[in-house]
């Protein structure tokens, strides 16, 4: 009786030491696919933070073409601005009628003129009124 129980003991002695290192080996196991998790998970909001930005860069460069658009449209008015305000300057001077080509000198030149807009007085009237 005494062999079949220290055969026992040991069988099962043995069976524990098999269990501890499946159970090493299935904790290791455990740790590294923990490991991978959060490194997907990093990787995951890492991607999420890359795609805001680059919809945020896709959101400011439809704003830019937008801007550039605008800016072709305004570019384009200026020729026409210019051909009314020179209708109009000629009017403001009633001296004698010049001939043709003397006019349109005038209508060219008054053309490369300037026009002043006061925007700090417009800027200060618009914060008064708020």
């Amino acid at each position: 009786m005494r062999k079949s129980s220290v055969y026992s003991v040991r069988a099962s002695h043995a069976g524990s030491l098999a269990s501890q290192s499946s159970s090493a080996q299935a904790e290791a196991i455990l740790l590294e696919k923990k490991k991978e998790h959060d490194a997907l998970l990093a990787l995951e909001r890492v991607s999420n933070e890359y795609l805001r930005r680059l919809e945020a860069i896709d959101y400011d460069c439809n704003i830019m073409a937008d801007a550039g658009r605008v800016h072709g449209e305004v570019l384009s008015q200026w020729p026409e601005m210019f051909r009314i305000l020179s209708l109009s300057v000629p009017s403001l001077n009633p001296q004698s009628k010049p001939d043709g080509e003397a006019q349109n000198n005038i209508a060219q030149q008054n053309c490369e003129r300037l026009v002043r807009v006061p925007i700090d007085e417009l800027q200060e009237r618009q914060s008064s009124k708020l």
